[in-house]
């Protein structure tokens, strides 16, 4: 089978499209022949090596795992015995590693479920990782009552598109920040007020927020502050690519260490693929009341080309691959 792979370290040129071995399919496994996968930005820090100081999980001087990829959508090829949730034929998306393949091969009981009807194999690859962060951000870490105040700096990308309308199911009152060319999307994905960056600061007009979820990591804690209600809570989500040693940890730690002594709570976010939350997720996404946005697409023979486009960090939505 077709998979992209990369033998070192570096930037969107090291990746080559190779004949690699189909997955061995387990006693409880799910062969998957993969339609569509999306990009996300912790595919682009396997890629590059970076931070650093995940070389010893990612590899020293070397990738350990030369595959890439996360997010899939697809049709089941075989099932492994014992399997009785899926059948050959049944169209799935999920969360499964090299998933930038013809065929990824996931555990019955992984981050697999029933694509939704009515998205096609793109739209539905969009979905899981970014959707599940958004909702575990804000139900999880963020702790979202119904009626609460929520902001999401940087509603624009794939994560914060998903924020601002699973915020809306969970019963929030939502404001959404992104830049000029993104307020009507952030408005047509149920925001009840948008804040145009490039015009005015959010930390400066009066209004608090219970919850902050922060996806760009560009303002300080004393930013942060300002918009906050005293007992409120902040989830960070992304941060800038930041030097090549800590790269984005480096400003979550600096504002984790700078809220301490305060009452309000700051919490990393660091997301838990499961089952569960893809299957919630997939029966908002087949009513109607979550959908995913897809900036791009790319065919497979593109994808240093998809890669380039999403160090650029400029993605409305989701970045979508086609596998032919």
């Amino acid at each position: 089978m077709k998979a992209v792979v990369h033998e070192r370290f570096g930037a969107p040129d090291v990746l080559e499209i190779r004949e690699v071995e189909r997955p061995a399919v387990g006693e409880g496994d799910v062969l998957v022949r993969v339609r569509a996968a999306s990009l996300n930005p912790f595919n682009r820090y396997m890629m590059t090596g970076t931070p650093w100081f995940g070389r010893p999980s990612m590899g020293l001087r070397r990738p350990k795992d030369t595959r890439l990829g996360s997010d899939f959508a697809g049709t089941v090829e075989s099932v492994g015995g014992g399997v009785t949730a899926f059948r050959p034929g049944d169209d799935v998306f999920g969360v499964a590693h090299g998933a930038l393949a013809e065929y990824v091969c996931v555990p019955e009981d992984g981050t697999v479920a029933p694509k939704p009807a009515n998205l096609t194999f793109e739209q539905a690859a969009a979905v899981p990782l970014a959707a599940i962060t958004a909702l575990q951000g804000l139900r999880d870490q963020g702790e979202l009552g119904t009626g609460e105040k929520v902001l999401v700096n940087g509603a624009s990308g794939g994560v914060g598109t998903f924020a601002v309308q699973i915020a809306k199911e969970l019963g929030a009152e939502v404001t959404a920040v992104c830049s000029t060319g993104n307020v009507a999307q952030a408005r047509s994905l149920g925001a009840d007020d948008v804040v145009d960056y490039t015009h005015e600061d959010f930390t400066r007009r009066g209004r608090l927020y219970d919850l902050l979820l922060d996806v760009t990591g560009t303002r300080s804690w004393a930013d942060y502050r300002r918009a906050l209600e005293p007992e409120a809570r902040l989830v960070l989500v992304g941060a800038p690519k930041g030097r090549r040693l800590l790269g984005p940890a480096a400003h979550m730690a600096k504002v984790r260490l700078a809220a301490l002594r305060g009452s309000r709570k700051v919490v990393f976010c660091m997301a838990k693929m499961n089952q569960a939350d893809l299957t919630w997720l997939g029966e908002r996404l087949e009513a109607g009341t979550v959908r995913p946005i897809v900036d791009r697409g790319y065919d497979l023979s593109e994808i240093a080309d998809a890669f380039r486009y999403l160090g650029e960090g400029h993605a409305r939505g989701k970045i979508v691959v086609t596998v032919p």
